[in-house]
């Protein structure tokens, strides 16, 4: 077995992007609150947008300085004086269903990157499937899903794979010490249900299949000292979006801890409260990332605190390697296929704890077959 840490990288001041506006779209949610701040730390100046003109005022009275620039999606106009004079544009506004495309609209008008946070399977579909080709036409950048979902587990398992762009199977597990969920995570929520018709997905057959089947609670051995834990099996999030945009994997299955899964279907679960100076709140996670290739396994694993607050950075690197160059491609897409895997955890060491294993590696649980 062979274990390792990520790499490192650069910061902003070093390459030269300290100064340039980047507009961030639903400034006053509680993910937009963390990438304002963050973006303030890595030496940029945040353009507070978004469709509440109200918490937009209330948001700047709080951080004087901050240029305030209201847009409602609906109005083209207002979204393009909110990009004007913009290097980029991280929407954190959900539900993505309904503010990613008028977002993208305005940030191709621009010719600025786009980055979103959106965990909404759907969403990041239609992301792909509406703008691949435009995108690409224009060398235009957009990356959906540069968050904890859809994100991080996208860049742990394409670095686990190296040079590799294919797998057996792939499977995440989210080990979480609970889920208090935002205003946002259960708009966003609520949209996705009705958009499946309160049916269940999942990533199989290389292909998105949607089911009636019911959930099945399973067994994963997460790493010490988190141990073996009970899992909530195809629990499927944004993941099985990014992964198969560049990696050919027939299928990709996703557990939670039950814990976190009880939280989240919980009405009266309260909403993330600050612990420390960061505002960050006291859940710890735990992202356990196995690739299957033949009887090999490589193993991929991600510690940190609170999900909403390591987004920040996340997104905010995301557009910093955008701006400064450091990108293999253009058109949609998602984190792993657009940077250097590696190189892009390594420069987050202060936010996440990454490791990667070689060798035998835990196998999936066995997940009954009418859940799988």
């Amino acid at each position: 077995m062979v274990t390792g840490t990520a790499g490192t990288a650069g910061t902003v001041g070093a390459t030269g992007s300290v100064g340039e506006r980047v507009v961030v779209f639903g400034a006053y949610g509680h993910t937009g609150r963390f990438v304002v701040d963050h973006l303030r730390e890595r030496g940029f100046v945040p353009v507070l947008s978004g469709r509440d003109a109200d918490k937009l005022r209330e948001l700047a009275a709080s951080t004087p300085g901050d240029e305030v620039r209201p847009a409602p999606v609906d109005d083209a106009a207002a979204l393009d004086r909110a990009l004007a004079g913009a290097a980029a544009v991280i929407n954190c506004a959900g539900p993505f269903a309904t503010t990613a495309a008028p977002v993208i609209e305005a940030a191709l008008r621009a010719g600025v990157p786009y980055v979103d946070v959106a965990a909404e399977i759907e969403a990041n579909v239609d992301t792909f499937a509406r703008f691949a080709d435009r995108a690409r036409a224009a060398g235009a950048v957009v990356v959906p899903a540069m968050a904890f979902y859809g994100g991080l587990g996208d860049l742990l398992a394409t670095a686990a794979l190296g040079d590799r762009t294919a797998a057996d199977g792939i499977d995440i597990a989210y080990g979480l010490s609970g889920w208090h969920p935002t205003a946002g995570t259960r708009a966003a929520g609520e949209v996705s249900h009705r958009r499946r018709a309160g049916r269940g997905v999942r990533y199989a057959g290389g292909r998105l299949q949607y089911h009636d089947d019911a959930p099945a609670t399973v067994r994963w051995a997460f790493p010490e000292p988190m141990g073996e834990r009970a899992v909530v099996g195809d629990f499927t999030m944004a993941d099985a979006v990014t992964i198969p945009s560049h990696v050919s994997v027939p299928a990709v299955h996703s557990y939670m801890t039950v814990e976190a899964a009880g939280d989240l279907a919980a009405p009266d679960t309260p909403s993330p409260a600050a612990v420390d100076e960061r505002g960050r709140s006291g859940q710890s996670f735990l992202v356990d990332v196995t690739v299957r290739l033949g009887d090999d396994r490589r193993r991929a694993v991600a510690r940190g605190q609170d999900i909403y607050a390591v987004t920040a950075p996340l997104a905010v690197e995301a557009v910093h390697r955008i701006l400064t160059g450091r990108t293999r491609t253009v058109g949609v897409a998602s984190a792993g296929e657009i940077f250097d895997a590696r190189d892009f955890l390594g420069a987050l060491s202060g936010h996440l704890a990454v490791d990667f294993e070689c060798g035998p590696g835990p196998a999936a649980p066995q997940v009954p077959a009418a859940a799988r």
